[in-house]
């Protein structure tokens, strides 16, 4: 999720979309916040790992 984020956010940047940059940054944060709670060994969406 955070790749995709990155990815919205340079393309929407490239090409002046605002709301592709918008999502990106979104996408971006929602994946870091996913990506610290499973590091610490919380269970996300119900579940423990993700593969």
């Amino acid at each position: 999720m955070i790749v995709l984020g990155l990815i919205l956010l340079l393309v929407g940047l490239l090409a002046d979309i605002g709301i592709l940059v918008t999502l990106g940054v979104i996408l971006a944060i929602i994946g870091a916040v996913l990506a610290l709670l499973g590091s610490t060994g919380r269970a996300v969406g119900g579940r423990n790992h993700w593969f």
